[in-house]
């Protein structure tokens, strides 16, 4: 008997951006019975844009959520009926600052064949475009909302980033995203390169690498567009 197979479905990250899907993810998502989804009705849009003939309601779609025991239980119960699961999150490539990693894990507990397939991540996409050090990097999430907390945690990456010529990629939620830049240039000494890459794959896409020094003279608007940013220390 053939084990199941565990598809993690990349997404565009911008709705207009189709060309980035690969065509062979269609041949996965016509694979598969069961969709562990971050997003359903967003998730149900995107598929339907990949395969316009798709009968949606001819699946099964459970959302993710933090992947509760409740969630994992409904997917260990798919495996075991030999069901083909995909797995798609909000955007990107899921099991990629998402969700879909526990259930991946799940999959591989159960011998269940995980197929990843390729697509846009803004996390390397960010990184190739900022012409920082791309063999040596860590992605750290989220920083801290408390400001004091988060002045401390810029400072201490920039610190190892300096140490290790390492660089260290994160994110905000986008409406935090110009205070989040305010702090970077509060904390970080005026020879730290940072990149910003917003709208990544859109028509709006801006990506530019600076010094700390070179962004206190002008400033980007980056209110409400998804973006990462890169920071990358003068070594010591």
């Amino acid at each position: 008997m053939t084990s199941p197979k565990v598809f993690l479905i990349p997404c565009f990250l911008h709705e207009t951006a189709t060309q980035t899907i690969p065509a062979y993810v269609l041949e996965a998502v016509k694979e598969c019975q069961v969709f562990f989804v971050e997003n359903e009705r967003s998730a149900r849009r995107y598929l339907k844009v990949l395969w316009k003939e798709m009968v949606i309601d001819d699946y099964q779609w459970i959302t993710i959520h933090k992947a509760e025991e409740a969630v994992r239980a409904q997917f260990r119960q798919h495996l075991k009926a030999g069901k083909n699961i995909g797995i798609i999150s909000e955007a990107g490539c899921p099991g990629v600052a998402d969700p879909g990693q526990i259930l991946a894990g799940v999959a591989h507990e159960m011998n269940a064949q995980v197929k990843p397939l390729t697509g846009p991540s803004a996390l390397l996409l960010a990184l190739m475009a900022s012409g920082m050090n791309g063999q040596q990097f860590q992605f750290v999430g989220y920083l801290p909302i408390d400001t004091g907390h988060r002045i401390k945690t810029i400072r201490d990456l920039e610190s190892e980033s300096a140490r290790k010529q390492c660089t260290q990629l994160f994110i905000e939620t986008p409406y935090r995203n110009n205070q989040l830049l305010e702090a970077l240039l509060k904390a970080c000494l005026p020879t730290t390169r940072l990149c910003v890459a917003a709208d990544l794959t859109a028509d709006t896409e801006f990506i530019q690498t600076k010094s700390i020094a070179e962004w206190n003279k002008e400033l980007p608007n980056l209110h409400k567009r998804p973006t990462v940013f890169c920071l990358l220390a003068a070594g010591k």
